[in-house]
């Protein structure tokens, strides 16, 4: 590679496993022919499957791939800052863009209009993942980068429904279009990059950087909100002042932009590309007639994944203040500190599923919300800063698990030639149906029966489905990316791969 970020299989047998090893049965093949000429047979098989070789293994380099990791969790924040400011300023958007004289039907609205950045999203995953296959993950993630932060930048400009009226909410769901379908290539394309950037056995210790960006947007965004709120007072939030955290996205995408575009793209791409001149990829149609049963896989993990996320990361800031009448700026510094605390631990979950496994973790993460939910929820409604903090906390351990480790699991559904394509359609597809919905169906729910512990019953049912998803899938940990060449961190570990897995025969 121009900058030395990795050594390149310059031959190989590209499957991704390591194995190299074929013994000339089931091809075919006479089986009386086989043991009468075994050698010559074992020749035949090892010039159509070669051994695995030095060559055929990426060596990572250890600040290229750092620098891989702040690009990709940069934009991941970047894409959490612009929906976290959103989520937190519901109210306030509320009355800016819909004027009404019921408070919930004004909610409802601007929740909606949170969710339509959601129904776009699959279709932004159909374009620009099937993309990403075949002009590389750099480039796409770059164009998505620009169009987020724009359709973000955008909002903050756009007049108030007492200016001009009907167009202001119209231009609203305009631009929540545009920063739904720029996500839609987004959280694919980044799990993507770190993936094939890291070494197979610290691919959950990197990835767990990208949720570390999740965090940090919102957290970011809360901070943002908490303070202007208890700045400027409500009056001043709702006349001018949501507009700063929108405005602020300008900025932080050139940012976003300059890292990206400072790295080559990922060294199990440009291996595909180089055995792919033409490029890689399959069509849309071949991903969903080839990959269904994965897809499938995926859209339940991601939506269980989704629904746990968005409860407590976006919604729950607006149960606090509409359901149980906490003050805005309470609610928020909470969950502040909550979010703060699980991105301290966020990257030992990703080193943890790199010892013990993807799987475990996750199903403790599913289990812990199919456990703690009621009671966490019950927690909450007592009230006090001890009973709510220690609410907030039982929702927030069973998350970091799914945080830590999601971001490893779901890249190594799919294989190398449509990872990106494959696991934005079936993340987005989710996303849009269970994740980005959550905070309206919850709403619209808890206005339909009256309950407030409908969010719980809500969290443990998903969560309880996505335990079924953990028992289908296979455990990745340790293991190389299928479709792609073994990444180690140093030569030695490549060639005790090397000797291990592919001894000199003896005939």
């Amino acid at each position: 590679m121009p900058n030395g970020s990795s050594t390149e299989a310059e031959t190989g047998n590209g499957n991704g496993n390591g194995n190299g090893h074929t013994n000339g049965h089931g091809n075919g093949h006479d089986p009386a022919a086989v043991r009468r000429h075994p050698a010559l047979f074992r020749a035949v098989a090892r010039r159509r499957n070669p051994r695995l070789r030095r060559t055929d293994i990426t060596v990572t380099d250890e600040r290229t791939v750092r620098r891989a990791v702040k690009a990709a969790a940069l934009g991941n924040a970047m894409e959490w800052f612009d929906f976290g400011i959103y989520s937190y300023l519901a109210v306030t958007l509320g009355d800016v863009f819909f004027p009404s004289g019921d408070d919930t039907v004004r909610l409802l609205s601007s929740l909606a209009t949170f969710a339509v950045a959601f129904l776009v999203r699959p279709l932004g995953g159909m374009f620009f993942g099937p993309l990403g296959d075949r002009v590389g993950r750099k480039r796409v993630l770059a164009l998505t980068m620009v169009l987020m932060a724009s359709g973000t930048f955008a909002i903050g400009l756009i007049p108030s429904y007492a200016a001009i009226g009907f167009w202001s909410p119209v231009l609203l769901i305009c631009f929540r279009m545009l920063q739904g379908f720029s996500t839609g290539g987004e959280y694919g394309g980044a799990a993507t990059f770190i993936a094939e950037y890291a070494p197979d056995k610290r691919r959950g210790y990197f990835g767990s950087f990208l949720e570390c960006g999740t965090l940090a947007g919102y957290i970011g965004a809360a901070g943002l909100v908490t303070a202007m709120t208890s700045a400027l007072g409500g009056a001043a939030m709702t006349d001018w002042g949501w507009r700063i955290p929108f405005l602020v996205a300008g900025p932080l995408g050139l940012v976003g932009l300059y890292l990206r575009l400072r790295l080559e793209d990922t060294p199990a791409f440009q291996k595909l590309a180089e055995e792919e001149p033409a490029g890689g990829g399959t069509e849309l149609k071949q991903i969903f007639t080839t990959q269904w049963a994965r897809l499938l896989l995926c859209v339940v993990l991601a939506g269980a994944y989704g629904i746990t996320d968005y409860m407590l990361l976006s919604y729950m800031p607006t149960y606090l203040t509409d359901q149980l009448g906490y003050d805005d700026t309470h609610g928020l510094l909470i969950l502040i500190a909550t979010m703060a605390l699980l991105m301290t631990v966020i990257t030992c979950v990703g080193r943890l599923s790199d010892r013990i496994g993807r799987k475990p973790l996750l199903m403790a993460g599913m289990g812990g919300f199919v456990v703690l939910s009621v009671p966490a929820f019950l927690l909450l409604k007592q009230g006090g800063l001890p009973a709510v903090s220690g609410g907030m906390l039982m929702l927030g351990l069973p998350l970091v698990c799914l945080l830590g480790t999601m971001s490893a699991a779901l890249p190594a559904l799919f294989p190398t030639p449509v990872r990106y394509g494959s696991l934005a359609i079936g993340y987005n597809l989710s996303t849009s149906l269970f994740g980005g919905t959550t905070p309206l169906v919850i709403t619209a729910l808890i206005h339909a029966t009256g309950s407030d512990m409908t969010p719980a019953v809500y969290t443990a049912g998903a969560a309880l489905v996505g335990m079924v998803a953990v028992a289908f899938m296979r455990e990745t940990a340790r293991q190389p990316l299928e479709g792609s060449p073994p990444a180690v961190a140093t030569k030695e570990e490549a060639e005790e791969i090397v000797t291990s897995r592919a001894p000199d025969p003896k005939f």
